[in-house]
């Protein structure tokens, strides 16, 4: 893919509620916003800054989000997790779920959903700054190959 990491700036709405914990919420209700938050976040990267046709911009949105790629981006980032970071991945990789990606092993499904809950977690508490780098480095990992 050969497009500028020249982005324009994506930013996500506050959320009106200050006192938000994210900690009182379940994993997977975690792991349930942040996937809404991470495709709203590659969905807005692409329609901002490439012009194209909606079925090009799905096949370069489910590309970054599905599972498989959500999982090796863990294992990328993994070790600059913070404590706190760490501890709601971890909760969000062993929730028991009912429910398998298509084209992921259990194991890679695990991961995605932890990085969902951190995301979800990032999200709720209002670290905008630290989610928004994750997402550019997904982006930024997936268009260099």
């Amino acid at each position: 893919m050969e497009e500028s990491l020249d982005k324009k700036n994506i930013t996500l709405p506050a959320l009106d509620k200050t006192d938000i914990n994210a900690y009182q919420y379940s994993p997977l209700t975690l792991a349930y916003i942040g996937d809404s938050v991470l495709d709203l976040m590659v969905k807005s990267y692409f329609v901002v800054n490439v012009n194209k046709q909606t079925y090009k911009y799905h096949k370069d949105v489910t590309h970054i989000v599905n599972a498989v790629n959500q999982a090796a981006f863990v294992d990328l980032v993994m070790p600059e997790f913070t404590d706190d970071e760490m501890d709601i991945y971890k909760r969000g990789r062993n929730a028991t779920t009912h429910s398998k990606a298509k084209n992921a092993t259990m194991g890679e499904y695990r991961k995605a959903t932890g990085l969902e809950a951190l995301f979800g977690y990032l999200y709720l508490e209002g670290k905008n700054d630290k989610l928004k780098s994750y997402v550019d480095r997904m982006i930024e990992t997936y268009i260099n190959g």
